[in-house]
């Protein structure tokens, strides 16, 4: 299956704007093929910590990526704010060729370092849908530096789309840790972020396409693209039939270890 990474420079706050900047990138995605399509972590807005003036066009998004997916015949996924219980949510969904939602995710790990924590909760499930053959579950931004939750759905995911709005200051840090998690799980990375500047940060983009080897099947960087990469299910069951690293786990230990089960006798 042919996926496709869309990296944009996300006009701060304003979503119609923001949707005009994706729609001619996704046309040119579905044209060379893609039958997924990713955009970055809150597409519509950029990464703002105005979560309650935001939240609210979470309906809006989400008609777009719809119509989206309908009017290209494919998978669309991208993030967006959202209402949550007590504060807002940093979500995403995937929507199919028909415009119907299958998948929906609310980011696990609000960044505290920027003090995401405090305008947004953090999400408490994770999710995978399978794509024309392509068993995806995604993660967004922050999530990429907690081993833990790639590990644990390793055995059903095929290829981990991650969207950001990853600034450059630690863009070795994002490029490393897409490879780490590639060759942790064994699995496909597909690396989606955003370019330009946005509350005096910079972001270089570094969009990256990994395969279950941990090589750089594709990459883009400091400009808004298309990033576009075949991804094979069938190398991620041949690699893990070679390599049975993921078979040497050893869950019990590991529960003990953070005090979940009581020791051995």
């Amino acid at each position: 299956m042919i996926v496709a990474g869309l990296q944009l420079d996300l006009a701060w706050e304003d979503p119609e704007e923001n949707f005009g900047r994706v729609r001619p990138l996704a046309e040119r995605a579905a044209r060379a093929g893609a039958r997924l399509l990713v955009l970055p972590e809150m597409f519509a807005t950029g990464f703002t910590m105005r979560a309650e003036a935001v939240a609210p066009l979470a309906g809006r998004t989400r008609e777009f990526l719809a119509s989206l997916a309908c009017d290209l015949g494919a998978w669309v996924l991208g993030g967006y704010a959202e209402p949550g219980r007590e504060r807002p949510r940093n979500g995403c969904s995937l929507f199919d060729p028909e415009g119907r939602e299958r998948l929906h995710y609310q980011k696990i790990h609000p960044f505290s370092l920027a003090g995401e924590h405090e305008h947004y909760e953090g999400g408490s499930a994770v999710a995978t849908c399978e794509v024309e053959g392509v068993r995806v579950t995604p993660f967004i931004c922050y999530d990429l530096r907690f081993p833990e939750i790639f590990r644990a759905m390793a055995d059903a995911t095929d290829l981990y789309p991650v969207i950001a709005n990853w600034p450059s200051l630690r863009g070795h840090a994002w490029r490393t840790l897409l490879l780490a998690r590639a060759i942790d799980c064994q699995a496909w990375v597909l690396g989606v972020n955003r370019v330009g500047e946005a509350q005096g940060r910079h972001h270089s983009g570094d969009s990256a396409l990994i395969d279950p080897m941990g090589a750089v099947v594709a990459s883009v960087a400091e400009r808004p693209g298309v990033l576009l990469g075949e991804v094979d299910p069938a190398e991620v069951a041949r690699l893990r039939e070679r390599f049975g690293f993921l078979a040497d786990r050893r869950p019990e230990v590991y529960r003990r270890l953070i005090g979940s089960d009581p020791p051995a006798e």
